[in-house]
């Protein structure tokens, strides 16, 4: 037997400043949750990590605009986001936040560790100022029109309509969003990054990776071969991480875009001293052997497939991504859903109204993997009410329902399987390991639809057996029958149980197994026969939306 393998799940690192939505879960959190879970079932050593992104310039905006602080917004999002996690069954190992001692800590460290191997220099600059409010202007307290796409609101720092990563003085028509004038520049001295001096290694790394989707790695190796140009590493700003050197005086914080990142890093020592274990942190980070895994949106792919590898490397001596799977966008009516400008109902309209299992399910099959993904009530609907409830939910309670009626509440006691008994469960098993090695592959909606089509075949083979006409005249192949359908659904949850947490358990439960889910393994684990079911309940319920509504 293989050695369990040790897999970082870094998942994005969410601004709290407002309430999620379903373009953030297809986008960013359901899908490494399926991964982990997978991996979990699979025996493999899972560290599953992130956390509320606090130092953001969006949270001080917001403070800015609802006269609080910025700890006050962020007081009042994060617990949210652990709600989330909670109701939608997010399995995190740790979802911290950047506003820790810990983080602090390794934030500082990784600066210093950068500046020791000389990859940071002192730099004198102009940066936009706005009179008015006296102040030096973040990025994105600079609004105005994209020079790549004409975008008219794109920010300081990036624009969300095209997707590049910009320099407040690059934008055409610059205004401050504190007081909407003209920003006027002022010299002020900060601490640059060579990030140019990762452009060759950079690319060569990149190009080693075509096995990632290619609009990730396309997309990366076309910013790296337009160059890489150094980037300020501090800013002016009281809310963040100070510099842990005062050559520049007060009042200058690492930049948020470099220590947010650091997250991925920090969060897995805090993970470890929570444990108990200060040093485990190193087999996911330092241990050669071990993978890591990055889930982000379209948006976030520079960070994670350009600007942290060349982190990393300036560091030196820790892993670098072993998979950036960085998502499309999911679109509402052809609009990129978006919680700043109000495109999409929040995540709670859909945690109050639908199952969790059944919101998951919906989600999962559309996911953005390789193409932008528009989405509508009527199609989560739809995919809920004619997918899962009327293939599997309905497979899973017919079968049990006739156990119960035919076999007296028990796994049936089977005779010999004739060719079409086997075939169906060779099916299943062929099936289990074909939608995990899509999931290996961070192919998660065809592994879906792999155990879909499973399910499918599971309910032909009791059209074609038609148990409910053999009760009364063969109960010897009848048993057979239910044996082998409850067999192969047996293995089907196993396959569903990353996708569907909370009612897999409960066919886990059904079958009358015991035990956790989880601790089967990925793979149809055998039924004993004379085991008593309980009384079967259906697993979903089917959806109207005008009582949703």
């Amino acid at each position: 037997m293989s050695e369990p393998r040790h897999i970082l799940v870094a998942v994005a690192w969410p601004y709290a400043t407002g309430s999620l939505h379903l373009g953030h879960i297809a986008g960013a959190y359901l899908p490494p949750d399926i991964f982990a879970r997978y991996h979990r079932t699979a025996g493999n050593k899972v560290l599953m990590v992130s956390g509320s992104d606090v130092h953001g310039t969006p949270i001080t905006v917001k403070a800015d605009e609802e006269g609080l602080t910025p700890q006050e917004i962020v007081d009042r999002y994060h617990p949210r986001f652990l709600d989330y996690w909670n109701r939608l069954g997010i399995s995190f190992d740790l979802f911290t936040t950047t506003g820790t001692e810990n983080h602090t800590r390794v934030a500082q460290e990784f600066f210093l560790r950068l500046l020791e191997n000389g990859y940071l220099y002192r730099k004198t600059t102009s940066q936009f100022y706005d009179e008015e409010a006296k102040r030096f202007l973040p990025d994105r307290y600079v609004e105005g029109t994209c020079p790549h796409c004409g975008y008219i609101d794109a920010r300081g720092d990036q624009c969300d309509n095209c997707g590049r990563t910009l320099d407040p003085h690059e934008l055409i028509d610059p205004r401050s969003k504190l007081s909407g004038t003209t920003p006027v520049e002022r010299e002020t001295e900060h601490y640059y990054w060579k990030l140019r001096a990762f452009q060759e290694p950079l690319l060569e790394w990149l190009k080693a990776h075509q096995e990632w989707r290619p609009h990730v790695v396309n997309f990366a190796i076309g910013m790296v071969k337009s160059g890489l140009n150094d980037r300020a590493f501090t800013r002016d700003l009281d809310w963040g991480i100070p510099i842990p050197v005062d050559d520049l005086g007060s009042g200058k914080s690492i930049y948020v875009w470099w220590e947010a990142v650091m997250g991925y890093f920090s969060a897995p020592q805090e993970w470890a001293q929570l444990q108990g274990t200060p040093e485990a942190w190193k087999d996911w980070w330092i241990n050669p052997e071990a993978e890591s895994y990055y889930f982000v949106g379209k948006d976030n792919i520079p960070f994670h497939a350009v600007y942290w590898p060349a982190l990393l490397m300036g560091h030196t001596g820790l892993n670098l991504p072993t998979n950036v799977a960085g998502n499309q966008y999911v679109t509402f009516g052809g609009s990129k859903a978006s919680k700043s400008r109000g495109v999409g109902r929040s995540l709670d309209w859909y945690l109050d109204r639908f199952e969790p299992d059944a919101l998951r399910y919906a989600i999962a099959s559309i996911l953005p993997e390789h193409n932008d993904t528009d989405l509508s009530d009527d199609e989560i609907v739809r995919r809920v009410n004619e997918e899962l409830v009327a293939t599997w939910g309905n497979l899973v309670n017919r079968v049990l329902s006739m156990t119960a009626k035919s076999a007296g509440g028990v796994v049936p006691d089977p005779g010999p399987l004739d060719p079409q008994d086997s075939a169906l469960l060779a099916r299943i098993d062929t099936a289990l390991a074909e939608a995990g090695a899509q999931i290996e592959a961070v192919e998660l909606r065809a592994a879906l639809r792999t155990l879909m089509d499973g399910a499918q075949e599971v309910n032909a083979y009791l059209n074609q057996k038609a148990p409910w006409k053999t009760a009364a005249i063969d109960p010897e192949r009848t048993s057979t029958t239910l044996y082998v359908a409850l067999s192969a659904i047996n293995g089907l949850k196993t396959g569903f149980a990353p996708f569907l947490p909370f009612t897999s358990a409960r066919v886990h439960t059904l079958l009358g197994q015991t035990g956790a889910l989880e601790e089967d393994g990925w793979h149809r684990s055998g039924l004993r026969a004379g085991t008593p079911l309980p009384a079967p309940k259906p697993l979903f319920t089917k959806l109207e939306l005008a009582e949703l509504e």
